[in-house]
């Protein structure tokens, strides 16, 4: 059975920026990024955001914007984070390591990737993605994106995450669920 690719993936509420985050694997890597301290919404609708501000959505060019620069775009009203200096920051090295390891092409990251390991050790190199970051991408990319590797079964999470999120309503009942879970885990004294 072949897997079907998304167009879309309705994390944003806004029809453009849902279609960038499935057609621009920058911008997907990009709303992982931000997703720290926000609503899903407001991480991933912020690549949009940014090539809107910027006029591009470019690793290569972001990587060579100068800091300054890229921190009063991200500080522009409305700020595109919580802590709009410290993601521009985090959002610049991203972009710096995607040119720097994969000449600028975000895509390369899973296109050439060995197998499901070794896509997951790639995701895992990248400035900011750690262990569940990289386990919801590869949700993503298996379950919306259509991308096929060997052995991607093996590092597929068996939890629910945004690569099970095909609706508006499913992201809801995605974020009602992880909002309990965390306060379990604040009842039972454990961080969240």
């Amino acid at each position: 059975m072949a897997a079907t690719t998304a167009t879309t993936l309705p994390y944003t509420g806004n029809d453009e920026a849902d279609r960038l985050l499935a057609s621009d694997p920058l911008a997907l890597l990009i709303g992982f990024s931000l997703d720290q301290q926000v609503t899903v919404q407001k991480a991933f609708s912020g690549p949009w955001e940014l090539r809107r501000r910027l006029g591009f959505l470019d690793a290569r060019r972001i990587a060579e914007t100068d800091p300054a620069e890229l921190d009063r775009v991200f500080r522009e009203r409305p700020a595109l984070h919580r802590f709009p200096g410290a993601m521009a920051s985090k959002v610049q090295a991203l972009c710096a390591a995607i040119v720097r390891d994969y000449g600028g092409d975000a895509g390369r990251i899973w296109r050439e990737a060995r197998d499901g390991r070794d896509l997951q050790a790639r995701l895992l190199a990248l400035p900011g993605i750690g262990e569940m970051k990289a386990r919801s991408i590869i949700a993503i990319l298996g379950k919306r994106l259509g991308v096929q590797v060997p052995g991607l079964g093996e590092v597929m999470p068996s939890h629910p995450t945004l690569g099970d999120v095909d609706s508006p309503e499913a992201l809801a009942s995605y974020q009602a669920d992880k909002r309990a879970h965390k306060a379990e885990l604040r009842a039972q004294g454990q961080r969240t």
